[in-house]
C-alpha cells in the first residue's frame, strides 16, 4: 500500500527538523556565508507548536516536506519548495482569513536575514500564497509539488482521513455545528470541482482516486 499519503507518526522530532532546515537553507545560500540558521527554525518550530493548532502543527510539516522529497524530481527547484513548506502555515490562526498572506510576508523579512537570494525569496512568497487555492497554473511545477505535498492528507487511508477531518473540526471550536459544516461542505465541494487535485504524475496516479472518494464521503457524513 501507498504509504507516502500518511500523516508523521506520533510527534515530530525537532532535531532531525533543524537538520533538514540546516541542510535546505545552507542549499539555497549556495555555499555562501550567513547567519547561523538555528534561530530561524527554532522561530519557525515555536510558531508550528501554537497551541491554537490540531492539524497544522509540526508533525503536517514533516509530512509535507516529506512528499516533496518523494516528488521533488519534478520541481524546479526543490529547496526553493521545502522552504515554502516551512512558511506556508507558519502563520496559522484559525479564525483569520490572511493566514497565506501573512505567512507569505514573514517568508519576506526572515529569509533575506537569513541569507537566501532575492530571487529564491520572492519564489518562496509566491509558493505559499498559492496555498490559498491549491490551483497552480498548468506549468509551474514549484508550485504543483507544493500543493500536492500540502493536499496529500486527502488521500490518507479512511482512519487517518478522519482523524484528520476531526483535528480541522477541533481547531475551528470556536465555530457552531451548522456554520461549521456548512462552511467545510463548501471548501470540500470546491476542492472536488477542481479538474485535478493534483497535478504531479505521481500525486494524479496515486493520490486522486482515494482523495475524491475520501472528499466525497466526507460530504456525505456532513449531510450534504
Amino acid at each position: 500500500m501507498d504509504d507516502t499519503a500518511q500523516a508523521h507518526p506520533g510527534g515530530a522530532d525537532d532535531g532531525l527538523l533543524h537538520r533538514r532546515w540546516h541542510d535546505c537553507l545552507v542549499a539555497v545560500r549556495g555555499g555562501a556565508d550567513g547567519p547561523d540558521p538555528a534561530p530561524y527554525a527554532a522561530d519557525l518550530l515555536a510558531r508550528w507548536a501554537e497551541p491554537q493548532r490540531r492539524y497544522h502543527t509540526t508533525a503536517h510539516l514533516v509530512a509535507v516536506l516529506d512528499h516533496i522529497d518523494t516528488l521533488a524530481g519534478y520541481a524546479a527547484d526543490p529547496d526553493a519548495v521545502r522552504l515554502a513548506a516551512w512558511f506556508h502555515d507558519a502563520v496559522y490562526r484559525p479564525d483569520r482569513s490572511e493566514n497565506e498572506e501573512r505567512s507569505a510576508a514573514l517568508a519576506r523579512r526572515a529569509l533575506p536575514e537569513a541569507g537566501v537570494p532575492d530571487g529564491v525569496t520572492a519564489e518562496v512568497a509566491r509558493l505559499v500564497r498559492l496555498t490559498v487555492t491549491h490551483d497552480p497554473a498548468d506549468g509551474d511545477a514549484d508550485g504543483e509539488v507544493l500543493c500536492d505535498a500540502d493536499l496529500a492528507i486527502l488521500a490518507a487511508p479512511p482512519r487517518q482521513y478522519a482523524a484528520y477531518a476531526a483535528q480541522v473540526r477541533e481547531e475551528y471550536g470556536f465555530v457552531p455545528d451548522d456554520a461549521f459544516r456548512e462552511g467545510r461542505a463548501t471548501v470540500l465541494r470546491q476542492l472536488l470541482a477542481l479538474p485535478r487535485l493534483f497535478r504531479t504524475p505521481y500525486g494524479t496516479e496515486h493520490w486522486e482516486p482515494r482523495a475524491r472518494k475520501n472528499l466525497l464521503t466526507e460530504l456525505e457524513l456532513l449531510g450534504h
